[in-house]
């Protein structure tokens, strides 16, 4: 045993943004806490692109802030350009999106770990989780140890560690063990994470080249700008005013793709020297040229990494390639012909575990007090590894509470279809959020986040009392205000019907009801005030709401049937550990992933690759058949 430096309740291992947001929920529920970083400089580290939110990312750092973490918080603080992407496709897939300070964003979440009460931060590699064995078999969490043999007790540990785990970055012929961005890896932890029963899977991400932006003829390209309106990802804070600095679009063209295409041969990718598994959805360039072939082009963001840096990422150019090979191939961009290279792209892959071994609300099925988030348990992005550290940070803190853990279901969050799919189906490859992935998505927007989570994040005890008021007064103007459009009616006077005609819509032949009217497509909710003479006093969130729920309202309430069908079956739930060999007419394939996944619900079950819709049929059959019979015996 090694020397104690430190008695805790929670330990959280990494500080990337799944480690910050466990450790800040850990230590703001009131128990000592202690985080661990192999590299200080590293927290909160963005590796792969200065950016948060964006397609599906900006609903989960929406529901992360409802609940009362500090990712969307962070955001604002350190934006550089905010937009609304999606804004013509309707509101279930409207997605905030801020270009980050990077170096800004990690200095503030360092100030903010450094400053928080019940929290201790630590530059330390974590080699082992240590555990202990009761009479009846069952393990459960004691301490963790560091790479200096320093011992540090717990009674729950969170494992948050990116892509450190046996990282190795790979650019070309060249391979070396590192964690990202020249960090150390994390090389001792994984062979821990083996003995304690984890199955390991290996994967792959990447990063784009950096360049200098004195080198780069703007000239060529296209600029980006934000939408230059309000914008913040925090309920709680006002929309910050900023200057905004611009990001640029150029394109490959015909002579990048033969430069790829004659140098393949030496891409990590191609001759077998990458062994993980990398993200189908965010491609390398040699990927997209291979697999796109029939593309002239493709899209490429020069981004700027903040606003006291000349560096600049070139994003949607992740590659493993040779660096010779890089620096021929940016050449030939428009934009880029003279670009100075500061960092080339580079691959990396890293150990993480099969996330069917967690239950769903992260922690560990065979440790108790174990808990995994972030890339460990198989996904890509900061947003979706915070939403997983909030939640492990909420449900280790619950369990030493003696409570239930915090379960978020797909019909509540994007966070619950995140963590459902993990767990529930696991992923050969790195896992990414879309709005795709959600089945309830008109009713988990991102501009009612709030409504739909502000109430558990106030039970877990991480929204204030101030918050919460203020939330629940902004429910009622909403409420009001909607029903107050459904009992106002408006006659189809001259004004009124020149003012619908001017905007493209028939007139009215008879009164109608202001809500009636707000469903017309031609119609904003800014418009209606003006038919109707009176400027509201809503703020723009709560207008926002208004309108979406006005306009939508018959496909939200078909939207909500389906979601009350969805939680009969998540509300039947199923004893774990349970014997499913005792279940007659379940195939073999369902009886296997039932028994080694042991879902908490008929509904988690029926999500289960594999477990077909008869098997379900025979599982509820047996059950009724087995609580009848404990009925009759009684």
């Amino acid at each position: 045993m090694g020397i104690c430096f430190g008695n805790y309740d929670i330990a959280v291992i990494g500080a990337g943004h799944a480690g910050c947001e466990a450790a800040m929920a850990c230590a703001r529920m009131g128990f000592k806490t202690v985080i661990f970083a192999v590299n200080i400089d590293s927290i909160a580290n963005m590796a792969c692109n200065p950016s948060i939110g964006g397609t599906a990312k900006g609903q989960l750092v929406r529901e992360i802030d409802a609940l009362g973490g500090v990712m969307g918080k962070m955001a604002d603080k350190t934006a550089i350009q905010t937009k609304l992407l999606n804004k013509a496709k309707g509101p279930a897939v409207y997605s905030p999106r801020a270009q980050i300070d990077r170096r800004q964003y990690q200095t503030e979440m360092k100030h903010l770990l450094e400053l928080q009460d019940n929290l201790d931060l630590k530059q330390a590699e974590i080699t082992e989780i240590l555990t202990e064995t009761d009479g009846s078999g069952a393990k459960r969490v004691t301490g963790v140890v560091t790479h200096l043999g320093a011992e540090y007790r717990c009674r729950c540990a969170v494992v948050c560690t990116g892509t450190y785990l046996k990282g190795r970055v790979i650019i070309g012929e060249h391979s070396y063990s590192s964690g990202p961005d020249g960090h150390f890896p994390a090389n001792k932890l994984s062979d821990c994470l083996k003995e304690l029963g984890f199955t390991l899977i290996r994967l792959k991400t990447g990063t784009p080249p950096r360049v200098n932006r004195r080198s780069v003829d703007f000239s060529k390209t296209e600029p980006q700008y934000g939408d230059g309106k309000p914008f913040s990802f925090s309920f709680d804070e006002d929309a910050p005013q900023r200057e905004e600095l611009l990001c640029y679009l150029t394109h490959t063209n015909a002579r990048t793709h033969e430069i790829i295409k004659s140098n393949l041969h030496r891409s990590p990718l191609y001759n077998g020297l990458i062994e993980g598994v990398g993200p189908r959805y965010c491609p390398s360039i040699e990927d997209k040229v291979m697999r796109f072939a029939d593309k002239e082009r493709h899209q490429l963001f020069i981004e700027p990494m903040g606003r006291d840096t000349e560096e600049m990422y070139v994003q949607g150019m992740s590659s493993s390639l040779p660096e010779d090979v890089q620096c021929e191939f940016i050449h030939s961009i428009a934009g880029l012909e003279n670009a100075s290279i500061m960092r080339p792209a580079y691959a990396i892959e890293y150990d993480a575990i099969d996330a069917r071994q967690l239950r769903l609300s992260l922690e560990s099925r065979d440790i108790s007090g174990l808990f995994c988030a972030g890339q460990i348990n198989g996904s890509s992005g900061y947003e979706e590894a915070a939403a997983q550290g909030i939640m492990a940070g909420i449900n280790a803190a619950r369990k030493l509470q003696g409570k239930e853990p915090l379960i978020i279901d797909r019909s509540e969050g994007y966070i619950g279809v995140l963590i459902d799919d993990l767990v529930t189906r696991g992923t050969k490859e790195p896992y990414r959020m879309m709005t795709s992935r959600a089945e309830y998505r008109l009713v988990l927007r991102q501009d009612n986040a709030d409504s739909r989570l502000t109430e558990k994040g106030y039970e877990a005890g991480l929204i204030s009392e101030e918050r919460y008021e203020r939330f629940r007064r902004k429910t009622e103007h909403i409420s009001g205000e909607i029903a107050r459009l459904k009992n106002t009616y408006i006659s189809p006077t001259d004004r009124t019907n020149d003012m619908i005609k001017r905007a493209g819509g028939a007139p009215l032949k008879s009164g109608c009801a202001l809500a009636e009217l707000l469903k017309r497509p031609e119609i904003s909710y800014e418009m209606l005030q003006e038919i109707e003479g009176k400027k509201t006093e809503l703020s723009f969130r709560e207008a926002e709401q208004v309108e979406i729920s006005v306009k939508y309202e018959g496909y939200i309430s078909r939207q909500e049937a389906q979601i009350r069908q969805f939680r009969k079956l998540e509300k039947r739930s199923l004893p774990v550990p349970f014997d499913y060999g005792t279940v007659d007419n379940i195939s073999t394939e369902a009886r296997e992933k039932l028994t080694r996944i042991q879902p908490e619900s008929l509904g988690q079950a029926s999500r289960i690759t594999g477990v077909s819709p008869a098997d379900i049929t025979a599982l509820m059959i047996y059950l009724n058949i087995k609580e009848r019979d404990g009925h009759d015996e009684s």
